[in-house]
């Protein structure tokens, strides 16, 4: 068994860095033709033009910012003048601490229109050329935090909640169309953004909480999400796989 993305194209929010660029990278060494969202401009344009030099896979960049209503349905009418999208990853996420009586409003409203509004945008735009198509795969990166919470996430967990109920949803709607939509739920995961935000000793105190003594790499969920997205996978759909070390079952 092997898998294999030859000759199609695989879309992926937040790929400039973490999970997102882990994705994005494995996607192309399996030779798919990738759809890539970033929000910081001149690095969209660089990986652009780099991506004009790489002659093993077409990589195609848009600079978005999902919190933007008008940004959003610029990209989704980019969406649309795709003849076929086989695989979506909706990925782009972001998260804002804080306790729910000192919580702004515009964090609610920034917040859920990032993780939650956006991949219910795209999955619209995408289904719809799927289930023309009557193929695709559809994997939405929710979160142990959409399965348990801790204080300080009321917004993200509510989030990472409703992303899986539109999951659930979407595989019901589509299976008919050979459509199946999966979310994967990471747990703590070794990226850029995991140690800008913790401190050394904070790292290794969560890892303690953790049963498997540590962190994920992000190789290491982009394996699951590339098996949700390939042709090998024919019947797993609706599901929300945890890739967590255990950690939500202490």
């Amino acid at each position: 068994m092997k898998i294999d993305f030859q000759d199609q194209t695989v879309l992926v929010t937040g790929a400039t860095r973490g999970m997102g660029k882990q994705f994005a990278d494995d996607f192309a060494k399996l030779g798919a033709d990738l759809i890539l969202t970033g929000t910081d401009k001149d690095k969209i344009e660089t990986l652009n033009r780099e991506a004009r030099r790489d002659k093993q896979s077409s990589r195609k960049y848009y600079a978005v910012d999902f919190a933007n209503a008008e940004s959003t349905k610029a990209f989704i009418e980019a969406i649309d003048a795709y003849q076929k999208i086989d695989v979506c990853i909706n990925n782009a996420g972001i998260n804002r601490i804080n306790f729910i009586d000192e919580t702004l409003i515009e964090d609610w409203k920034e917040i859920l229109a990032v993780n939650l509004e956006a991949p219910f945008m795209i999955t619209r735009a995408v289904s719809r050329l799927m289930k023309k198509n009557r193929y695709g795969r559809i994997i939405n990166i929710a979160s142990i935090f959409g399965i348990i919470s801790k204080a300080k996430r009321s917004i993200y967990t509510t989030t990472k909640f409703g992303l899986h109920g539109l999951t659930v949803t979407a595989a019901i709607e589509l299976a008919p169309y050979n459509v199946l939509v999966n979310s994967v739920s990471p747990g703590f995961v070794l990226t850029e953004l995991t140690k800008s935000i913790l401190s050394e000793a904070e790292m290794e105190d969560l890892a303690r909480q953790v049963p498997m003594g540590r962190f994920a790499e992000p190789d290491e969920i982009s394996r699951v999400v590339l098996f949700l997205a390939s042709s090998l996978n024919t019947y797993l759909t609706g599901q929300n796989i945890v890739v967590d070390g255990c950690f939500v079952n202490v």
